[in-house]
C-alpha cells in the first residue's frame, strides 16, 4: 500500500498522534510532490504548496542506464564502460562472453587477471543428514555468464587426528572431472550435478560413502579455470556420527560377562569372557560396561570385576579399547535407551558422455560437458538416542543435498 495509506491506517487506530511520535524518527507526509490535506502532521504554513525537492513518483519498467542517453556514440562508450567495470574489473573490455585484458592486467604468473574467478562455497547437503560413515557435500557452480571459465573443481579430504600431522599428510586429492565424472574413483564417492532454484545456476555434489565412524574429516574445494588459475580455498570440517551399536546385543553380552564373572570362574570361563569382550567394538564394549554397571553393580562395578576375574594384564588389555571412544560417543552411549534405524537417500550419479583429452584440461569447460545423471539410492543405517522409552533425541554434528 502506498505510505500515505499506511499513516491513515494507524492514525484511524490511533497508534500515532502529535504528542505519541517514536522518538527518533520524522515522519514527512508528502506524496506525489504535495502534502495531502487528510495529514494534520504535515498542516503547517506552507506544507500545502508544491515540495521544492524533486519525489520519485514511480517505476514503470527496469531499463539499463546507458539506454536513457541519446547519443550513440556516448551511449556505445557508457555500454562498454559499465560492462567492463562489471565483468571485467574494468581492466578488459567483454567480447562476447569473455574478458580480454588491458596489457597491464596480468598477474605474477603472466596469466590475465581482469576477470576475478570466483570463490566457490563448499557445504553441508541439506537433504543428506550426515551419518556415521556417509557424508554429502555440494557447492554451486561460481562461473559467470560472461568472464571466467571454469574448468575443474578440486577437492580434497582428509582424517584429522591427534596423531596426525595435518601439515604432512594432505589428504586424497580428487578432480571432479577426471575423476570422478569419467568414472575413476572409487566406489566410495560419487558426483551429482543438479539445478537450483533459477535454472541457469548449476549445484554440484559429490557423497562420501566410505568414512570411519567418530571421524573429524576436513574438506577443501577451490576451482580452476581455462588458464590454469586457482581459486580460493573452502572448507568444511566435520565429525562423523558415532558408531552404530545394537543395543539388545550389548544387553545381552552384559549379562553373559556377569553370568561368567559369578560365582568361581574357572579358566575356561575366563577366557570365554576375554575373547567375547575383546571381539567386540569399541564402542559397543562401552555400552556393554554401561548395562553391567545399570544391572550388577552391587556385585562390583565392571572394571573392578574384569581386574578380579581375569587379572591386571588381560583387564588392561580390555579397557584401554574405551580410550578410543571420543567423549561426545561416550555421552550419548551413557542414554537410557538406544534405537537403530535404517533411512534410504536418494541421491544423483553423474557420468561425463565425453573423454577429455589428455593434457588439455585447462581448456575443457566444465558447464559444457555432457554429463548423464541418475538417481540411486543409498541406505544409512544410524543410532537414536533417548532418556525414556520411545522418546528418542536425534544428534547431529552437521546437517546438509546432493
Amino acid at each position: 500500500m502506498p505510505f500515505i495509506t499506511y499513516l491513515s491506517g494507524l492514525l484511524t487506530a490511533q497508534m500515532l498522534s502529535d504528542d505519541q511520535l517514536i522518538s527518533g524518527v520524522e515522519i514527512r507526509c508528502e506524496e506525489k510532490g504535495r502534502c495531502p490535506s487528510t495529514c494534520h502532521l504535515c498542516r503547517r504554513p506552507g506544507k500545502e504548496q508544491l515540495s521544492p525537492t524533486p519525489v520519485l513518483l514511480e517505476i514503470n519498467r527496469v531499463v539499463p542506464l546507458y539506454t536513457l542517453i541519446q547519443d550513440n556514440g556516448t551511449k556505445e562508450a557508457f555500454k562498454n564502460a559499465l560492462m567492463s567495470s562489471y565483468w571485467c574489473s574494468g581492466k578488459g573490455d567483454v567480447i562476447d562472453d569473455w574478458c580480454r585484458c588491458d596489457l597491464s592486467a596480468f598477474d605474477a604468473s603472466g596469466l590475465p587477471n581482469c576477470s576475478p574467478l570466483p570463490q566457490p562455497v563448499l557445504r553441508l547437503s541439506p537433504t543428506v543428514e550426515p551419518s556415521s560413515t556417509v557424508v554429502s557435500l555440494e557447492w554451486v557452480d561460481v562461473q559467470p555468464a560472461i568472464g571466467t571459465k571454469v574448468s575443474d573443481y578440486i577437492l580434497q579430504h582428509k582424517k584429522v587426528d591427534e596423531y596426525t600431522d595435518t601439515d604432512l599428510y594432505t589428504g586424497e586429492f580428487l578432480s571432479f572431472a577426471d575423476d570422478l565424472l569419467s568414472g575413476l574413483g572409487t566406489s566410495c564417492v560419487a558426483a551429482g550435478r543438479s539445478h537450483g532454484e533459477v535454472p541457469e545456476v548449476s549445484i554440484y555434489s559429490v557423497i562420501f560413502k566410505c568414512l570411519e565412524p567418530d571421524g573429524l574429516y576436513k574438506f577443501t574445494l577451490y576451482a580452476v579455470d581455462t588458464r590454469g588459475r586457482h581459486s580460493e580455498l573452502s572448507t568444511v570440517t566435520l565429525r562423523t556420527a558415532c558408531p552404530l551399536v545394537d543395543d539388545n546385543k550389548a544387553e545381552e553380552i552384559a549379562d553373559k560377562i556377569y553370568n561368567l564373572y559369578n560365582g568361581y570362574t574357572s579358566g575356561k570361563e575366563q577366557q570365554t569372557a576375554y575373547n567375547t569382550l575383546m571381539e567386540v567394538s569399541a564402542s559397543m564394549l562401552f555400552r556393554v560396561q554401561h548395562h553391567y554397571n545399570s544391572h550388577y553393580e552391587k556385585f562390583g562395578d565392571f572394571v573392578w570385576r574384569s581386574e578380579d576375574e581375569l587379572g591386571p594384564r588381560k583387564a588392561h588389555l580390555i579397557l584401554r579399547r574405551l580410550e578410543r571412544v571420543s567423549s561426545h560417543c561416550s555421552s550419548l552411549l551413557r542414554s537410557a535407551y538406544i534405537q537403530s534405524r535404517v533411512d534410504t537417500i536418494p541421491y544423483l550419479f553423474c557420468r561425463s558422455e565425453e573423454v577429455r583429452p589428455a593434457g588439455m584440461v585447462w581448456y575443457s569447460i566444465l558447464k559444457d560437458t555432457k554429463i548423464t545423471c541418475e538417481e540411486k539410492m543409498v541406505s544409512m543405517a544410524r543410532n537414536t538416542y533417548g532418556e525414556t522409552k520411545g522418546r528418542y533425541y536425534l544428534t547431529l554434528s552437521n546437517v546438509s543435498p546432493f
